[in-house]
């Protein structure tokens, strides 16, 4: 996590022509720049004061043919010198971290430790790990100004993992009005651990997915994200042991890709303005 953390420091401190080079690609791989995403686009003027970088899952030749699987850009090796083995690593072993708390996730939903575990979910998941880069810039809600917009993750479960500066709230109860937001303490070395929309879906309801947001201070913050989604043939509908003739499902059944691909077009730029520039 650390070695994580000094390897995204070093790319975000190249200049912007140089991160221009690696602007994520159709695969949705790779640099996102600032403004680039708007997540919360009824209270926010414009984009996040945020910039990103995107790489996924690449080790299964047959996956390259659908969204979000095809290949990583990788910063040149002469540049940044063992960034593209550290991200990798990382990668595998909060795979593993994730695998292991979606097991905690069925048995307390009353299913097999296992059933997360299967081709279409987790054994070849659309795992992302974001590295984000906040500017030093400070939020100001009532003028829709924010360092991230308010926001649900797409997915499963997302494991984040941030640096020492505060600015992370979640309210708990995103239904409130008026929405009450509480900031979450920094903690060196965990795992904040967000809940997914697909799991409120998969739950009914029983798990609701965490309403969460970045409030600016004037300083610069680093965080890393790592999304554990369904795998793109995934048929997202309500699990046996959520639902019953007086609480019967409240979504109809969806295919993971149908759900991330309207997301994530509703939230990021187009990446044609980029090449009119």
């Amino acid at each position: 996590m650390d070695e994580v953390f000094a390897q995204s420091n070093t790319f975000f401190t190249l200049p912007l022509n140089e991160k221009m080079k690696l602007l994520r690609n159709d695969s949705h791989k790779g640099y996102t720049p600032v403004l680039d995403e708007i997540l919360d686009p009824q209270n926010q003027l414009h984009g996040d004061y945020k910039e990103g970088y995107y790489i996924g899952v690449e080790d299964n030749d047959s996956l390259h043919h659908k969204p979000f699987y095809g290949p990583n850009q990788w910063p040149a090796s002469d540049v940044l010198p063992g960034w593209r083995e550290t991200m990798e690593e990382y990668q595998r072993r909060a795979l593993e971290v994730g695998k292991a708390l979606a097991r905690i996730i069925a048995l307390a939903l009353g299913l097999d430790a296992n059933f997360f575990d299967k081709p279409e979910t987790l054994r070849e998941p659309i795992a992302i790990l974001r590295l984000l880069h906040y500017q030093d810039k400070v939020s100001d809600p009532s003028q829709g100004l924010y360092a991230a917009g308010a926001h649900t993750d797409y997915g499963l479960i997302t494991l984040l993992a941030t640096d020492d500066v505060q600015g992370l709230q979640i309210c708990k109860n995103k239904d409130a009005k008026p929405q009450i937001w509480e900031d979450v303490t920094p903690l060196k070395g965990a795992f904040i651990v967000n809940l997914g929309d697909m799991l409120e879906r998969w739950s009914n309801c029983t798990f609701k997915s965490t309403l969460h947001r970045v409030i600016g201070n004037g300083q610069e913050r680093y965080s890393i994200a790592y999304f554990l989604e369904p795998g793109h043939d995934c048929l997202v509908e309500c699990l046996p042991t959520c639902k019953s003739d007086e609480n019967p499902p409240k979504f109809p059944p969806i295919y993971y890709r149908d759900y991330f691909s309207q997301r994530f077009k509703e939230t990021h730029a187009d990446l044609h303005v980029y090449s009119k520039q």
